[in-house]
């Protein structure tokens, strides 16, 4: 492939370091590091000065928190999104700002190229791609870890001393992990023997259950069409009240994930995730729709949940399809407002309030006690109708 500039996906860690310096060398025009902070704990400085270090010409970090908050992981919890049953799919709603980011600078910078640091193993290589094919298919697509000889860790260590990029990979820290206001995750290393329990100093934004305070701590989130708008009654920004919830739910032990998750190219992985703010987060968006959603409505939504999740996962944020979705979703959450109080204790969150001005639940209708809207005797009908087809049956074979 000849190309005239490059826009990497760049993060300074080994892997995407490496591939700076092999993409220079390889293709020998300019490369634009670009770093996308999306709430991860890092040294921007110095990411800036190790790039420009091992042969970008350029180093860019864009601010996405925000937008990554706002765009990403709101519309994606207004839809209760969760990846088979347990993941909240912190890595995957994250992939496709990156790359939307990353084509937008393409386009300023005059690059006729990106490249990514996904290997051919796993999902985002799928994520990152399928959003530069959706948003500008003109574009030179280079995935390294796909056409290079240097397929694995130890490869690309020894080439990074060779070239003298600090290697930040050791025995003690031997996770891949991804971090952002959404999540952490944690893979390899020991963790990839499933039978294995995560050492206890691996885990960052999150105390052990065990170790969580021994009183429970109340938090109150008021939403508005199923977007979280405040907590405990302070009006928040979104990357406020993502920051102020995962310090309520780390605090307290919760939101940690133990799981081996099918992968879009078809195999199984194990992964550790930290997700203390979502995981509060689902939990109030869940429990508030109980009283503001109507029984079949929730029901035809829930039933989408599983296919939304997946086209996340697989990387379709920007198709046809995901838009559909989300209008759909979008249209059930009109009357999704209201306050949710929520005890957290020792990697537990419970829903123990929840009040709207747009409730559905009536005390006077569920009453145990004598009432005047209910006529317990219409019941009889309703049962005998319901089961007329079972009485059928039943007829059928008792002749």
């Amino acid at each position: 492939m000849s190309v005239k500039k490059i826009v990497l996906a760049y993060s300074g860690g080994l892997d995407t370091s490496v591939i700076l310096k092999w993409l220079a060398n390889e293709y020998g025009c300019p490369i634009i590091a670009y770093c996308a902070d999306i709430g991860q704990k890092e040294d921007w400085d110095a990411v800036r000065a190790k790039g420009l270090a091992t042969g970008g010409e350029k180093v860019i970090v864009s601010d996405l928190r925000e937008e990554f908050v706002r765009d990403y992981i709101f519309p994606a919890f207004r839809a209760n999104a969760i990846y088979e049953g347990s993941y909240l799919l912190g890595t995957s709603l994250a992939r496709p700002l990156i790359a939307k980011e990353q084509v937008r600078l393409a386009a300023l910078e005059g690059a006729d190229a990106v490249s990514h640091g996904a290997t051919g193993k796993g999902n985002d290589q799928v994520r990152f791609e399928l959003s530069y094919m959706a948003l500008n298919p003109k574009l030179g697509i280079i995935a390294p870890w796909r056409i290079w000889d240097l397929n694995s860790r130890q490869k690309l260590v020894a080439f990074a001393k060779e070239h003298d990029i600090p290697v930040p990979v050791t025995k003690k820290n031997p996770y891949s992990s991804d971090e952002n206001l959404l999540h952490i995750s944690f893979e390899g290393g020991i963790l990839e023997d499933p039978w294995n329990e995560p050492d206890e100093d691996m885990f960052k934004l999150t105390v052990s259950p065990e170790k969580a305070p021994d009183k429970a701590t109340y938090v109150e989130i008021d939403f508005e069409q199923g977007t979280p708008l405040a907590i405990d009654g302070e009006r928040l920004s979104p990357v406020a009240l993502m920051t102020r919830l995962n310090t309520l739910g780390g605090a307290n032990g919760i939101g940690r994930l133990d799981m081996v998750e099918n992968r879009f190219v078809g195999m199984k992985s194990r992964g550790v995730y930290e997700t203390p703010g979502g995981t509060i987060l689902r939990a109030a968006h869940r429990d508030l729709e109980t009283i503001t959603l109507d029984r079949e409505v929730l029901g035809i939504r829930d039933s989408l949940v599983p296919r939304y999740s997946q086209l996340i996962y697989n990387g379709f944020w920007f198709s046809p399809e995901m838009r559909l979705l989300q209008r759909t979703m979008d249209d059930a959450q009109a009357t999704v407002n209201g306050i949710v109080r929520l005890k957290l204790y020792k990697g537990n969150c419970v829903p123990v309030g929840r009040k709207s001005s747009n409730s559905l639940y009536s005390e006077s209708f569920a009453t145990f006690e004598e009432d005047e809207v209910y006529n317990q005797a219409d019941a009889t009908g309703f049962i005998r109708l319901n089961a007329l087809r079972l009485r059928i049956q039943a007829h059928q074979r008792m002749k």
